[in-house]
């Protein structure tokens, strides 16, 4: 029971402690060298028998499986070496280890302040903050296009900041975990459908679909679940994430939002910009509700509910395989 305790354990600091700005966080070091690495193999030429290949594409998967696997090498090899030096320390390691990998108190507070604003009726402020949790354009917004965004970015990180990284924390530890982050870091730096990384981000895009395929179902379900413990349709969310989680060209950001929308009986989805470019995402959910700040504490209430029952399933599934 060891690794659940210390599930358990970063679970309460990152309630307790969020991100620290002061510390050191491995996801910044993690985007650093992903930002140097690029520089170093982007325009890297490959060749057999003297034809040309895909440069971008192969470059792409290079720099992928340096990354991913670099992560899980270096923390089992400081975890590995810290136990040698003493066990204490070692479960020190381990515990930080894992508490850098969850984002649960970050993730609420950046809706929470997105709700302040608006509650302040500092549509400027509001954009601001948005800006600081998505990666959409939020210049333009009004408060509708704010609200929805904060629901979506919420229902999105759901799965990136707390499912995920606890289901690999209980499958495989901090190094399991670290490389989950790594590969997340990669998708949303180099992953955009554009002529830049079309190619070069097809590797790291396709490893975070496989690595959240997954942890966006059973968040989809546990955000399904957690209505009805605030007397919402739960039937309804499992439901609107059937019919409407696969409509996106991501095969799982629709699910968490599909339930989402379905639990909070609003329909999100529709015209995003992101940097300039106007995409259409289909629709989720159905429009019972009118779009409203309320929705946003609630998708929080939600997430944060949503992490205790994955950590209790873990801890749950943890204990039967002992």
């Amino acid at each position: 029971m060891e690794l659940a305790c210390v599930c358990i354990i970063a679970y309460i600091m990152d309630l307790t402690l969020g991100d620290p700005k002061w510390l050191g966080h491995p996801v910044v070091w993690m985007g650093k060298a992903i930002a140097f690495l690029e520089r170093k193999v982007y325009g890297l030429r490959f060749t057999v028998y003297g034809k040309g290949l895909n440069h971008k594409k192969i470059a792409g998967v290079i720099l992928t499986i340096v990354v991913a696997g670099g992560s899980f090498l270096i923390a089992w090899t400081v975890i590995r070496i810290a136990y040698k030096l003493h066990p204490v320390l070692g479960l020190i390691v381990t515990i930080w280890g894992a508490f850098t990998t969850l984002s649960i108190r970050g993730l609420g507070q950046g809706g929470e302040w997105v709700y302040q604003a608006l509650a302040k009726k500092n549509l400027k402020l509001a954009r601001k903050r948005l800006f600081e949790i998505v990666g959409r354009d939020t210049k333009n917004l009004r408060r509708k296009g704010i609200i929805r965004g904060t629901v979506e970015s919420v229902a999105e990180n759901t799965i990136d900041g707390v499912v995920a990284p606890l289901f690999y924390l209980f499958l495989g530890g901090v190094p399991l975990a670290f490389t989950y982050k790594a590969i997340n870091t990669l998708d949303s730096m180099i992953g955009y459908q554009n002529k830049k990384y079309k190619d070069f981000g097809w590797a790291g895009a396709k490893l975070d679909d496989i690595a959240n395929y997954i942890p966006a179902r059973l968040g989809g379900v546990l955000i399904s679940l957690g209505a009805f413990f605030f007397k919402k349709d739960g039937k309804n969310a499992f439901r609107i994430m059937l019919r409407d989680g696969r409509k996106y060209h991501s095969p799982n950001a629709g699910l968490p939002q599909g339930a989402m929308a379905g639990v909070l009986g609003i329909r999100l989805g529709g015209i995003n910009y992101y940097r300039g470019k106007k995409i259409n995402k289909p629709y989720l959910g159905n429009a019972k509700k009118k779009l409203s700040s309320i929705h946003i504490k609630e998708s929080i209430n939600l997430m944060y509910l949503t992490s205790v029952l994955t950590l209790i399933l873990g801890v749950f599934i943890r204990w039967l395989l002992l």
